[in-house]
């Protein structure tokens, strides 16, 4: 392709100041201060029967022009599509003058009646147009260049990742589909509050800026509070807080929240995420199996009508009940290796001979966390339940009714990822000391996402704490999996990134 087929965007951008100024001379506002909206594009279109009067109002941004003389079309874009409009200097005077002077990009206020072309395509006959803002900025709007050998070469096109990342209010204005990722977001979350509202949970807020973090293995964000001169830290999670609240009394409570982690970025992390976590008393992680599994049927059939979904290469079906199985035998079927049983040294082995990342040092229960991770874990396609996790890496989890060294924890997965994470919560105080303790001496050889000692929570459960059933689900990878996105950032609208350059 020829190098003069391409425009200079610095001299598409002159051309738009020099606009504005055009604009401003023939006594118009470029930066209007409101519209007055009646419809929508896609009430438009759903609505208009032909032959029907329909007089509109929409607001909307240029994506499209054709000029032809006394006459134009152009289509706008607005939140629920895209629609054509015609305009003619007859029917909207001077304003025309004004029209000649808009690019792609620029945001219009239209007012007029509905009609259907001779193609048949429904449109706005316009009687009046208002510039909304102008645009100073070209839109990267996808556009088609035929070289010499006859090849469609496309060019102008916002597919840069990182870019699309960056300014993703340029993402939104270019791709509507990645609108509707976030659209479907929303719902999700209004669909989890209102079953779990339903169920009679209370939402509530805990601290975000905390004196002590814990109630996950994480490294925090740490900052400081001026006036009391003390260290804070950026929550990791909710857990220790809310259990605190079901030890005072609450029938069930839940929280929707920001939590931080000082962690690397990756297809399923980002250093900001958000949580939902849910405690129900009296109840266990075997009731928790069961409500997680009809929640998310659930919230997949009130954003698709469906619980069988695409994801990837996968089609998942969400409908109960899921598969369980038992990450003791899981593993067993795998390698022969009986988890229970195992010498430490039999553990490593195992772990180095399928390939785990086995740094040394490592405590038993790690060991048997990687082993799962390299031998059973991408192997849980369809939703799967793994129960019974070693007590080593789960120091708020109830020791396991009969399995010595094992805890009542389950993990849900989804095409090889981890969707969410479950106990039945520990609320013996002593045995809690004791596991805050062994966490204090991780700490102490390097781990430095071992919990800490919390002598307030340790207080609130000598107050005494009924069993709780207790839940952490990823809503960020809620949303990939329910909306087919590969990557965390596809579902976050500003997602964390490295210094622009």
């Amino acid at each position: 392709m020829e190098n003069n087929q391409i425009p200079d965007i610095n001299v598409l951008i002159k051309r738009r100041y020099e606009e504005l100024d055009e604009i401003k001379k023939l006594g118009a506002l470029p930066f209007a201060y409101s519209f007055d909206v009646t419809a929508n594009s896609a009430e438009i279109k759903s609505k208009f029967v032909d032959g029907e009067e329909y007089n509109v109002s929409i607001a909307g941004r240029i994506m499209a022009i054709r000029r032809m003389g006394k006459a134009s079309f152009a289509h706008i874009q607005d939140h629920a599509g895209k629609i054509q409009i015609y305009l003619r200097k007859d029917d909207v005077g001077a304003e025309y003058d004004i029209f000649k002077l808009l690019d792609i990009g620029d945001l219009v206020g239209v007012s007029g009646y509905v009609f259907k072309t001779k193609t048949g395509e429904t449109s706005i006959h316009t009687k009046s147009i208002t510039l909304l803002a102008k645009s100073l900025k070209p839109i990267p709007i996808a556009k088609e260049v035929t070289d010499e050998n006859g090849n469609k070469v496309i060019f102008d096109q916002f597919a840069d990742k990182e870019l699309r990342y960056r300014q993703r209010y340029v993402d939104l204005i270019v791709n509507p589909d990645v609108r509707d990722v976030f659209i479907k977001r929303s719902k999700i979350i209004t669909a989890i509050r209102r079953i779990l509202d339903t169920a009679g949970y209370l939402e509530v807020e805990t601290p975000v800026l905390q004196p002590q973090y814990g109630g996950a293995s994480a490294r925090p964000f740490i900052t400081k509070h001026n006036a009391l001169d003390m260290t804070l830290y950026l929550r990791i999670a909710d857990e220790l807080y809310l259990k605190r609240l079901i030890v005072g009394g609450f029938n069930g409570v839940y929280e929707i929240s920001k939590d931080f982690r000082n962690e690397g970025m990756d297809k399923t992390h980002n250093p900001e995420f958000t949580m939902l976590e849910l405690y129900v008393p009296f109840k266990d992680y075997e009731w928790m199996m069961g409500f997680v599994e009809n929640m998310v049927a659930d919230i997949s059939r009130t954003i698709s009508n469906t619980t069988e979904l695409q994801f990837g290469e996968h089609t998942i079906n969400f409908n109960p009940p899921w598969q369980r199985v038992s990450m003791v035998d899981s593993i067993k079927e795998k390698t022969g290796l009986d988890i229970l049983t195992a010498t430490y040294e039999e553990l490593r082995d195992a772990a180095k001979k399928h390939e785990a990342d086995v740094a040394g040092g490592e405590s038993r229960g790690k060991l048997i966390d990687l082993l799962f991770e390299v031998t059973v874990q991408d192997t849980l396609i369809q939703p799967t339940f793994v129960y019974e996790y070693p007590i080593e890496t789960s120091p708020l989890a109830k020791k396991h009714k009969t399995k010595p060294g094992m805890v009542e924890r389950f993990e849900a997965f989804v095409a090889g990822k981890e969707l969410c994470n479950a106990f039945s919560e520990l609320n013996d105080p002593i045995d809690q000391r004791e596991r805050f303790e062994e966490q204090v001496k991780d700490r102490e050889k390097g781990d430095d996402e071992a919990q800490q000692m919390d002598e307030d929570f340790l207080r609130a459960l000598e107050y005494g704490m009924p069993p709780t059933a207790g839940l952490g689900i990823g809503i960020d990878r809620l949303v990939m999996m329910l909306t087919n996105q590969t990557s965390i950032r596809d579902v976050l609208l500003f997602p964390q990134m490295k210094p622009e350059k």
